[in-house]
């Protein structure tokens, strides 16, 4: 059964969903980087069957519907995610795929990283005066 779930949202999981299951799943899945805009989610369940049972790909999406570029696979074992592992920079529609094990999404690690990484701010440079403050110019 093919099942592909396309949706601008970032998470994959309902609010209901407790940490521990988005782990479990979430080690049973993998990312793949440099999709085709016009790859479909059974040309990825095609091309990654040959590593264990596919349960499902995601393929995300911007607010206009169109693909990011990237998608999940989920596989039903745990045992499968290796042998996906291993077709790292394997083709498909004539791109190389990077494919990498998924992270579990960390709550309110973003805002935690941008206060400590040295972002600036968003002010606007303020250049000096054209003219000497001290009554000389």
């Amino acid at each position: 059964m093919e099942t592909a779930k396309f949706s601008p949202n970032k998470g994959s999981f309902s609010s209901s969903a407790s940490h521990a299951e988005k782990e479990e799943v979430d080690s049973r899945s993998i990312y793949v980087g440099n999709v085709d805009y016009a790859c479909t989610a059974q040309e990825l369940r095609r091309h990654f069957e040959r590593c264990g049972i596919v349960n499902r790909v995601t393929i995300p999406v911007d607010k206009y519907g169109h693909p990011k570029g990237f998608a999940y696979v989920e596989f039903v074992d745990i045992h499968d995610v290796p042998n996906a592992l291993s077709m790292n920079e394997s083709i498909l529609r004539g791109r190389k795929l990077k494919v990498s094990a998924k992270r579990t999404n960390i709550p309110g690690m973003k805002q935690y990283y941008r206060r400590t990484a040295g972002f600036r701010s968003r002010r606007p440079f303020a250049p000096s005066p054209p003219y000497r403050s001290d009554g000389h110019g």
